[in-house]
C-alpha cells in the first residue's frame, strides 16, 4: 500500500488581543472628550501601553467629559492619569476654564436642557421664560421669552461632572430627570445668569459645532422680546383681553375707552 502522506502541521493560534481606549481623531490639547473621540483599538497584551484604558463600558464613561493634558494623534491610547484629567478629579475646572473666566452651575430638567444631549466641550445659548405676575397685562403679554446668553461652553454635566454617568443610574432605578450643566462664562456673565436664574425658568439651546458668521459669544444683541401672544393665536381671542380699560369723559355727550 502506498505510504499515507504526513498531515501538515497545524497553523498556530492567533494571538490574543487585548482591546484598549484610543483616540479616534487627531485631538488638540484642552479638548473636553466626547463619545466619537474614543475608538477601540486591539493590541497584543505585551504592546500595551502602561496607564492604557480597557475598552468597556465603565471605562468610557469616565472619559467622557476628560480634557486632554496634551495633543494625540488618531490611535493613540488614552492613559486616565498622563494623558487626561477627568470631571472629579481635583482641580479640573481649574485646569477646563480659560484665563479670567468662570465656572457657573444651573439645574434644568430633561427638557430645558435638551433630555441629555448635550455634552462637555458643546456651545450653548441660555433661555428665560418667566411669567410676569401682573393681572393687569393682557393674557397675550402675560409670558416672555429671551435669550440671556449666547455661545457659552459647556464644561460639565450633573454633580458627577460626567454626562454618561446617567445610563448607570437608570440601570440601577436612579432619577436623573434633574440635572446641573456647569457652563464657562465671565463674571458678569455669571451675575447675569444668578439673576436669570431667580426669574424664572431655564433652558440651553445646543449651537451649531461650525462657528456661525459674525457670532460673538457672551451677551446677544438685544432682540424683540418673544410673548404669549406671538406663540398662541388662541390668546388673541378677545375673549381672553382681560387688560385694564380707562375711560375718559370729556362732558356728557362725549367719552373715549382705553385699553392697556
Amino acid at each position: 500500500a502506498p505510504a499515507q502522506q504526513a498531515e501538515a502541521p497545524a497553523a498556530p493560534p492567533p494571538p490574543a488581543m487585548a482591546a484598549v481606549i484610543a483616540a479616534a481623531r487627531p485631538l488638540r490639547a484642552g479638548n473636553l472628550l466626547g463619545p466619537d473621540d474614543l475608538s477601540r483599538l486591539e493590541l497584543p497584551p505585551g504592546s500595551i501601553p502602561a496607564g492604557a484604558r480597557p475598552d468597556t463600558p465603565a471605562e468610557r464613561t469616565e472619559l467622557i467629559g476628560a480634557m486632554l493634558r496634551h495633543s494625540m494623534e488618531a490611535g493613540q491610547p488614552l492613559r486616565a492619569g498622563e494623558d487626561v484629567i477627568r470631571p472629579g478629579d481635583r482641580g479640573f475646572l481649574a485646569a477646563v476654564l480659560a484665563p479670567g473666566m468662570r465656572a457657573v452651575s444651573i439645574g434644568v430638567d430633561a427638557v430645558t436642557g435638551t433630555a441629555g444631549l448635550i455634552w462637555p466641550g458643546d456651545r450653548v445659548d441660555l433661555l428665560l421664560s418667566q411669567a410676569l405676575d401682573a393681572q393687569s397685562l393682557p393674557a397675550t403679554r402675560r409670558v416672555a421669552g429671551e435669550t440671556v446668553l449666547a455661545d457659552l461652553r459647556v464644561v460639565a454635566i450633573d454633580q458627577r461632572l460626567v454626562q454618561g454617568a446617567v445610563n448607570l443610574d437608570n440601570a440601577t432605578g436612579g432619577d436623573r430627570g434633574n440635572r446641573t450643566v456647569t457652563l464657562e462664562v465671565t463674571p458678569a456673565q455669571a451675575e447675569r445668569v444668578a439673576v436669570a436664574n431667580r426669574l424664572g425658568r431655564l433652558a440651553l439651546t445646543v449651537r451649531a459645532a461650525l462657528p456661525e458668521p459674525q457670532a460673538l459669544p457672551g451677551v446677544p444683541p438685544r432682540p424683540p422680546l418673544t410673548w404669549s401672544g406671538d406663540v398662541s393665536a388662541a390668546l388673541q381671542d378677545p375673549g381672553n383681553q382681560t387688560g385694564t380699560i380707562l375711560r375718559l369723559f370729556q362732558g356728557p355727550a362725549k367719552a373715549e375707552e382705553i385699553r392697556f
